[in-house]
């Protein structure tokens, strides 16, 4: 169904090249999608890249906090489950990678094999938490090069996009996760993402120091530490690539409390209908006229 899922390559190749023409009056956006659902719905709202958020996939799968609680297999299959489902790029969280620079090699090649065409990898220690949460640790930097390098070499695709996080700023103070970007950019990183800044000065010394040495990425954590800037402001900062990892999440539990509550209160969900999709147009949006063409091509 999705044209891009024979293709990987393709969607990779797309990515680099939104990436390429991103300017500073226009980011590219990445909204988050936790799962497949979310990723249509996202694509279909005419988005050109969609975002798997780890805090969104642990939430979603086990209804935990984001603290590490998740494996490779868990977070990849995730991922699988997203690129099959649409027809952009998708980018994934690939938080620590799971282990030492070894590991790293081992997921890497999960994610490429799951068809996604990028990956960020953090420099938290195991396990990890969600990156505006108290509490976090990082490992040294040159392990984290390390992490990098190993990253960047088990590649099979060149256009698989690395893109290396730091949540040194919030442990080590931002001049540290500064020096830590540049280190993981000579290691071989395509983006650069500074986690967790918090004050427009914070975002504005990042990108002054870092603009050049590769796209930099801004997480619009909804919610979160960072302050919420206009997009134009962001662009305007030097930020090639915005995510906002949560708001489907968000806005997925105030639907269903809202719908519940309904229910509680008046025995059925009759009076929450008229602000819901219906039947019909859910099954359309879910891609049952596609199936239907399916059968009229290749039923008997």
């Amino acid at each position: 169904m999705a044209d891009l899922l024979s293709n990987p390559g393709a969607a990779r190749a797309r990515l680099r090249e939104l990436l390429r023409t991103a300017s500073d009056d226009a980011p590219l956006v990445a909204p988050g999608a936790y799962d497949a659902l979310s990723a249509r719905l996202v694509e279909q709202a005419g988005f050109a890249v969609v975002y798997m958020t780890g805090f969104g996939t642990t939430a979603s799968l086990i209804g935990r906090p984001d603290v590490g609680l998740l494996t490779a297999t868990e977070m990849i299959d995730n991922a699988r489950r997203i690129v099959a489902a649409v027809d952009v790029p998708v980018i994934a969280d690939a938080d620590t990678g799971y282990g030492n620079a070894i590991n790293v090699v081992r997921t890497v090649a999960g994610y490429e094999q799951a068809g996604v065409a990028g990956i960020h990898l953090e420099d938290q220690v195991t396990p990890k938490r969600c990156g505006h949460l108290s509490g976090k640790q990082v490992i040294p930097a040159g392990e984290m090069v390390g992490k990098i390098r190993a990253a960047a070499a088990a590649r099979r695709d060149p256009d698989f996009v690395l893109i290396a996080r730091t949540d040194a700023a919030a442990v080590h103070g931002l001049d540290e996760a500064i020096n830590r970007a540049r280190a993981y950019a000579d290691a071989g990183a395509d983006l650069l993402f500074v986690e967790a800044p918090t004050s427009e000065d914070a975002l504005k010394t990042v990108a002054s120091q870092l603009r050049g040495l590769a796209p930099l990425v801004f997480n619009w954590a909804e919610g979160g530490r960072t302050p919420p800037l206009s997009l134009e402001r962001i662009g305007e900062l030097g930020y090639s690539l915005v995510l906002f990892p949560i708001g489907t999440l968000l806005a997925a539990t105030s639907g269903i409390r809202a719908l519940l509550e309904t229910v509680r209160r008046d025995g059925t969900p009759a009076a929450a209908l008229s602000g819901l999709p219906t039947f019909e147009g859910f099954t359309d949006l879910v891609g049952l006229p596609e199936i239907g063409a399916l059968e009229q091509r290749f039923g008997s």
